[in-house]
């Protein structure tokens, strides 16, 4: 049989996706599989390496069932990843050396702390466009290296590999053949100049983070290796599309103009607006990113990152275990007409853009003897989409201009409370694609461009087909009285005795 589909890798943040499509972008097969989460200590998030390949090589194995497919059958393999964890890996044997650090982690506020205290934050701004935030992976590496003398050393000899996810799984399916990322996640490190488009000295020193370590900095849809000794795929299979999660999304929902935008509500939550081929510096706390490189063209975004989105549902279900399910809290929250007061202000990892409060925690504010299940419930959706106004706003500040339609995807966007309260918030139309895995699409879309498969993004155009659109329909006072009691409870989440 001809090589005729593309498997696209989604390696998230609680699990990973295989999906398989043909050349007409129909999916084929299309599985899920969680993996553990390591929490060693308050504030610390952990991921195993070999949860997560586990996790890769199962679903691929039981997505090629779902399609009846063979391994020959596959033309090319696109990966998009949980962007900023980081891990160290054997160069040799591939083997994990330790946990990788989750974006999630928090466990380097106080250095990074330090270092805007040392006045680092201009320099590290100006060329990374990112802000001195645990969230990044710069000095996830540093805790690392200066906490173990060992893997400090043989990173100096080079038998060490560190990066992002993204390069974890091209070294496992290349056989360790190749040591790259794409600049996408290359620009989340902290360690690349997005200017110059390169590893940046300076930045390493900071950070004491030895160049050798490093993966080769390499486009979004290129031919990085082919696979090699694998058990579930047969060799040869080019590995041709990367991008992390948010980029790939963005690239997904055909967002290919200059103020073309989008929301991923995943894990957390993601806005992000392509502004074409320069970088915008934001001037209200939104980061500056690279969106993609095609060839030698270089496309930029503003981001604004809102850590806990999705995961706050997950925190009602295993920490609280209201729900049962995460898909059962549209209906608990349906069963109340408004969250009566209650507001949560959902900062379980500290709060993202525009704020920067790393030591920010949760807030749940305006309880009473009447509350319910249902109150929360609703309150912790509305939560969700009073941090992507707080980031829209921000946007439109930075970009000076209107979002005229707001594209959303991922699987909390299939929420249709959250998606009108969103509406009614923003005054923005919402489209919601069909197929709302638009993450999964963009590593398709890279990894099809390739190989070949399309000649340019302009050919995707007709694939992109929108499903429902939510229109703003609450009243302005209502509107009003709303923000001003988020505002009151971001306060209160970022006071000191919060923290």
């Amino acid at each position: 049989m001809p090589a005729t589909h593309i498997l696209a890798i989604d390696q998230g943040t609680t699990g990973s996706t295989a999906l398989i499509l043909d050349k007409r972008l129909t999916v084929k097969a299309k599985v899920n599989q969680e993996f553990r989460q390591i929490f060693p200590r308050p504030g610390f998030v952990e991921h195993d390496l070999q949860d997560i390949w586990t996790s890769v090589t199962d679903t691929i194995r039981k997505a090629l069932r779902q399609a009846g497919l063979k391994g020959s059958e596959i033309a090319a393999i696109g990966i998009t990843n949980q962007r900023e964890t980081v891990g160290a890996w054997d160069r040799q044997t591939l083997l994990p050396l330790g946990h990788a650090i989750v974006w999630q982690d928090r466990r380097t506020a106080s250095a990074c702390q330090k270092l805007r205290d040392a006045g680092a934050l201009p320099m590290v701004r100006k060329k990374t466009g990112l802000v001195l935030d645990p969230y990044f992976s710069a000095s996830k590496m540093q805790w690392m290296l200066q906490r173990d003398a060992r893997l400090h050393a043989r990173a100096l000899a080079g038998e060490v590999a560190f990066g992002t996810i993204d390069s974890f799984l091209v070294a496992k399916l290349t056989g360790g053949a190749a040591h790259v990322t794409d600049v996408s996640n290359a620009s989340r490190t902290q360690l690349f100049d997005i200017h110059k488009m390169a590893w940046d000295d300076e930045l390493l020193a900071l950070f004491g983070v030895p160049r050798p370590v490093l993966p080769e900095v390499r486009g979004c849809s290129e031919v990085y290796g082919v696979t090699r000794g694998l058990k579930v795929l047969p060799d040869g299979i080019p590995v041709s599309g990367m991008a992390g999660d948010q980029q790939a999304a963005l690239f997904g929902q055909l967002c290919f103009s200059p103020g073309d935008s989008k929301c991923t509500y995943g894990t957390g939550a993601f806005l992000l607006m392509n502004t074409g081929g320069a970088p915008v510096a934001s001037k209200h706390g939104l980061l500056t990113t690279v969106a993609w490189k095609l060839g030698n063209d270089v496309t930029y975004a503003l981001e604004g990152s809102s850590f806990i989105a999705g995961a706050a549902v997950q925190w009602l279900r295993d920490g609280l275990g209201i729900i049962a399910r995460s898909a059962e809290v549209e209906a608990l929250a349906k069963s109340e007409k408004s969250s009566g007061g209650v507001v949560f202000v959902p900062a379980l990892a500290g709060l993202g853009a525009p704020h920067w409060q790393p030591h920010a925690r949760g807030v749940i504010s305006g309880i009473e003897r009447g509350t319910t299940r249902g109150h929360l419930a609703r309150a912790t959706l509305e939560g969700i989409a009073f941090q992507i106004f707080d980031l829209a706003e921000a946007m439109r500040a930075d970009a000076q201009q209107a979002i005229p339609t707001f594209k959303v995807d991922g699987g909390a966007s299939a929420n249709d409370l959250l998606m009108q309260f969103q509406a009614d918030l923003l005054g923005t139309r919402i489209v919601r694609p069909k197929m709302v895995e638009t993450t999964a699409l963009g590593a398709a879309f890279l990894a099809g461009l390739g190989v070949g498969m399309w000649k340019n993004p302009e050919a995707l155009a007709r694939t992109w087909k929108p499903g429902r659109t939510f229109t703003p329909r609450m009243k302005p006072e209502v509107r009003a009285e709303h923000l001003a009691r988020w505002k009151q409870a971001v306060a209160l989440a970022s006071a000191p005795s919060g923290g």
